[in-house]
């Protein structure tokens, strides 16, 4: 590893270093070598030959595309002032979740049969019946996912709504000083603060899920260096003799855990993480001497944080993730369909308005 990273480092520019290495328990995957800028931007390295086998950086329509999904465009006022996108954003989920709700109320059948019935999909009945039956049915096949999605989605947008989430699973918020969009409460009781602040959440230490940016501040080795760097703090670059200690860690490690997925390691901490189902943040975390390699400190993922474990368990059942590749596919299909929900309850309201006033018309045209 040692001579990986130099070769690496070598072929950057001065102002930027290495500060971290991802590695699969996959033989075949390459090292995910992570970088002090751009934000979140990584390389990958074939860890047989050292060629670069390509870079990892998030793509400007993406980032466009993220601050859209959070702020409509908007960004935070210097002053204080009101931040109408995040606060759009948040108001027009919470109104969703209303809406998802009494659509439920109207929906429930009475009787098996209309069960059976409002559970179709008819295409063969003409337009109006199809866009029907797509509200109605395919808003009821969505609706868990819908929800799971504006309930986790609120917890960024109002601290209110945050202190009372994580309330309902005994964790208590304390205020602290907002540093940016997601700032506001934070759960008490920190833990093991150097190890969290060195290591952060694993989001970003390549197991192939993109940071969704709700209040993470230079978390992972993977999001433009280490936590340092989040809070205004340039990163000091690892020397040759580090790079040799990393795989003194990576070998303990690998040795503990025969049946990790993932190991990640930075200057003086490190993450292990496993191919499980559920909270897909969920990671041992270390901590170890940078001057000789040696594991100094251990803090497994079941004696971690209650809020820690909250705030993965977040992220994953968000965006989908918490069932791997299946729940991801109906994450997707389900927002699908829900982008589709005021479309098709927009054209039936409409199509209801020109009935009135057609029946309305015709009855005042007909002689009494």
């Amino acid at each position: 590893m040692e001579q990986l990273m130099n070769k690496v480092a070598a072929s950057l520019p001065d102002s930027v270093s290495v500060t971290g290495v991802s590695i699969s328990s996959d033989p075949e995957r390459a090292y995910q070598v992570s970088l002090s800028k751009p934000r979140r931007a990584s390389v990958f390295v074939d860890q047989y030959t050292g060629e670069i086998k390509g870079k990892n950086e998030r793509a400007s329509f993406f980032g466009f595309m993220f601050r859209t999904h959070r702020w409509l465009l908007d960004s935070m006022k210097p002053d204080g002032g009101i931040f109408w996108g995040k606060m759009i954003v948040g108001t027009s989920t919470l109104l969703m979740v209303i809406v998802l709700i009494s659509g439920i109320v109207i929906w429930w059948p009475r009787t098996r049969k209309a069960l059976k019935n409002g559970l179709k999909i008819t295409v063969n009945k003409g337009l109006k019946r199809f866009w029907f039956d797509l509200h109605v049915a395919g808003g009821m096949y969505a609706l868990i996912f819908l929800l799971a999605m504006a309930l986790t989605g609120l917890t960024w947008s109002f601290s209110w709504y945050r202190t009372a989430f994580y309330k309902v699973f005994g964790v208590e918020m304390q205020q602290q000083a907002s540093h940016g969009p997601g700032g506001g409460n934070a759960p008490q009781g920190g833990g093991r603060k150097e190890i969290a602040k060195a290591a952060g959440s694993r989001e970003g230490t390549g197991r192939g899920e993109r940071s969704h940016g709700h209040g993470g501040r230079g978390e992972a080795s993977g999001e433009g260096g280490s936590a340092r760097e989040g809070h205004g703090e340039r990163p000091t670059a690892p020397s040759q003799a580090t790079f040799a200690y990393w795989q003194a860690v990576y070998d303990q490690l690998s040795s503990r855990n025969a049946n990790y997925e993932q190991i990640g390691v930075t200057d003086g901490s490190a993450t292990v993480s496993f191919n499980r189902l559920g909270n897909r943040r969920a990671a041992d975390r270390y901590a170890f001497d940078p001057a000789n390699g040696q594991i100094t400190e251990t803090n497994l993922y079941d004696n971690q944080d209650k809020s820690g474990k909250i705030r993965g368990w977040i992220y994953s059942v968000h965006v989908g993730s918490w069932g791997g590749l299946p729940t991801r596919i109906l994450s997707f299909l389900a927002a699908l369909i829900g982008a589709s929900l005021p479309l098709t309850g927009y054209y039936l309201w409409i199509k209801k308005l020109v009935g009135k006033r057609k029946r309305a018309k015709k009855a005042a045209s007909s002689p009494v």
